[in-house]
C-alpha cells in the first residue's frame, strides 16, 4: 500500500490533452482511491446553429471612456471610424495609425486606482491595425495558457501569462473545470495539473490590461465539464476583466460584421471572449459561442503536415467556413501507447521546427498552405511554446507575416527552465506511472 501516496505524487507529470470523450481511460490513484481520466480525442458536445442573424440592443448612445477615465465622444462599439477628436485630446488614433497621447494617461476602472501607461503604441502593437476590423488580424495564442509547471508533461507553457502578453500573445486559449462550485484552470482532471482558480488568472490579466488600453485580448474558454455558461459571469467579473468585455452587435459575427481595432480600443470594450461549449448568449451576449463564429483545424494534431481542413464543428460547410474567422492548431503531439493506453503529450522534441517560419511542419508553411486554400490566413495560430523557435518568438515573425507587417524581433520574457521541455523523460516516466496505475488498479 506504500505505493498508493508515492504513486499519486508522481502521477502530474503525464497527460491527456484536452478532450471529454474516448474509449480508453487512464486510472489516477488519489489517496486511497482510482478515477478513471479521458483520454485524448476530438472534444464533442452540442453545436450551435443559427437559423438567422439575432440584432442585439445598440449601445451608440453610451460613452467612450479614453485612456485615462474622462470621457470623449458617444459612439457605437462597432463604430468603423478610423479617428477621434476630443475636446481635451487624451487619444487620438489617426487613419495612418498614430496614436497621440497628451497628459498622464492611464486606464481606469470603477473600483480601481490609476495605473500608468505602459505602452504606448497603439491597437496591438502594429499601427497599422488601427483600421482592420478584428476579424482581419492573424494573432498569435498560447494554447493552454495558464499551464507553465516545468518538467509536468501536462504543461504547453514556460513564461507567465504577464510575460506572454509583454511578448504579444493576444489570445489565450485554457482548461476550466468545476470543483465545487469554483472553477479551476485543471490540465484534463484537476489530479494531473491544477495551476488555481479562473479569477485569480483573469485578474492577473485585467491588471495587464489596466496598464496596457491599447490593446485588444481575446479568450477562448474550453469548458471541459460542460457546465452552464452562468458560472462563468462570477470569476469573470470579480477579476476585474469586465470592464473591458466586448460585446457584439448581433449573434452569431460574420468575417465582415467585426469593428476595426481602433474602435474597440476607443470604446474601452476590448476583452474578447469565447466559449467552446454551452454558450447561451441569449442569456449572456457577451460570453460567445466559438464554433458559430470560429471554426478550427484538426485538434491536438500529430501529422507534421498540419493539414487546413476545418474539424469543429463537424460538417461545417465550405460556404459557412468563408464567413467566419478560423483557429488552426498547430500543437504538435506525440502519442504514447502502453497496452490499451493511448495518450498525447507535447512533441517538444521539435519545437524550434513546429514553430518555426519556414520548413516542412513549420508554423510559417502551415500558415501559409492555410492562406491559399482559404484565401486568407488563419486568425489565429494556436501553439505551444510559443517563445521557442528559429529564432526564439519566431510564431510573431510568422503572424507579422500574415499581417503584412514587420517584427521587431524582440522575444521573449525570461529565459525558460530547461526542464520544461524534457519529452524523452517525461514519455518514460509515463509509460512507467501508467503501467504502475493499472497494475495497482487491478490488485487492489
Amino acid at each position: 500500500m506504500w505505493l498508493l501516496p508515492l504513486l499519486a505524487g508522481i502521477i502530474p507529470i503525464v497527460t491527456a490533452q484536452d478532450s471529454t470523450t474516448t474509449t480508453d481511460s487512464l486510472v489516477v490513484l488519489n489517496g486511497q482511491s482510482a478515477t478513471s481520466i479521458d483520454q485524448a480525442s476530438v472534444p464533442t458536445g452540442a453545436y450551435i446553429s443559427y437559423s438567422s442573424t439575432i440584432t442585439l440592443p445598440s449601445s451608440a448612445d453610451m460613452p467612450i471612456p479614453t485612456a485615462n477615465g474622462s470621457i470623449i465622444a458617444s459612439a457605437s462599439g462597432n463604430s468603423t471610424s478610423n479617428s477621434t477628436t476630443t475636446t481635451n485630446s487624451v487619444m487620438v488614433l489617426g487613419g495612418g495609425g498614430t496614436a497621440t497621447v497628451s497628459g498622464s494617461a492611464s486606464s481606469t476602472s470603477a473600483n480601481s486606482t490609476s495605473t500608468p501607461v505602459v505602452n504606448t503604441r497603439p491597437c496591438n502593437g502594429y499601427p497599422e491595425f488601427c483600421n482592420r476590423k478584428y476579424s482581419n488580424i492573424t494573432m498569435v495564442t498560447a494554447h493552454n495558457s495558464p499551464f507553465i509547471k516545468p518538467g509536468n508533461a501536462a504543461s504547453n507553457q514556460a513564461l507567465t501569462v504577464t510575460s506572454q502578453l509583454n511578448d504579444g500573445v493576444r489570445m489565450l486559449q485554457f482548461q476550466v473545470h468545476l470543483v465545487n462550485g469554483t472553477l479551476y484552470l485543471c490540465h484534463t482532471s484537476c489530479d494531473l495539473l491544477n495551476v488555481g482558480t479562473l479569477e485569480s488568472y483573469l485578474t492577473e490579466v485585467a491588471k495587464w490590461m489596466q496598464q496596457n488600453p491599447y490593446d485588444v485580448v481575446t479568450f477562448l474558454i474550453g469548458n471541459f465539464d460542460q457546465v452552464d455558461p452562468g458560472n462563468f459571469t462570477a470569476p469573470i467579473e470579480n477579476s476585474g476583466v469586465m470592464n473591458y468585455v466586448y460585446t457584439p452587435s448581433q449573434i452569431p459575427m460574420g468575417l465582415d460584421d467585426w469593428p476595426t481595432l481602433s474602435s474597440m480600443i476607443l470604446s474601452g470594450k476590448r476583452a474578447v471572449m469565447f466559449l467552446d461549449y454551452r454558450a447561451n448568449q441569449k442569456k449572456i451576449p457577451w460570453l460567445m459561442d466559438e464554433f458559430s463564429q470560429i471554426w478550427e483545424t484538426p485538434f491536438s494534431p500529430t501529422d507534421e503536415a498540419f493539414p487546413c481542413n476545418a474539424q469543429r464543428p463537424p460538417g461545417l460547410k465550405p460556404k459557412d467556413a468563408e464567413n467566419r474567422m478560423y483557429l488552426a492548431n498547430h500543437n504538435l503531439n506525440v502519442q504514447v501507447n502502453f497496452g490499451s493506453i493511448n495518450l498525447l503529450i507535447p512533441d517538444t522534441s521539435h519545437m524550434d521546427v513546429t514553430n518555426g517560419v519556414s520548413g516542412f511542419g513549420s508554423l510559417g508553411s502551415m500558415a501559409e498552405n492555410c492562406t491559399r486554400r482559404w484565401n486568407r490566413p488563419p486568425n489565429f495560430l494556436l501553439v505551444d511554446y510559443y517563445n521557442y523557435g528559429n529564432p526564439n518568438g519566431s510564431v510573431f515573425e510568422v503572424a507579422a507575416k500574415m499581417n503584412h507587417v514587420k517584427w521587431n524581433g524582440n522575444c521573449c520574457g525570461k529565459k525558460s527552465a530547461a526542464s520544461s521541455l524534457t519529452p524523452g523523460l517525461n514519455a518514460f516516466c509515463l509509460l512507467a506511472i501508467v503501467a504502475a496505475a493499472q497494475f495497482l488498479a487491478d490488485f487492489f
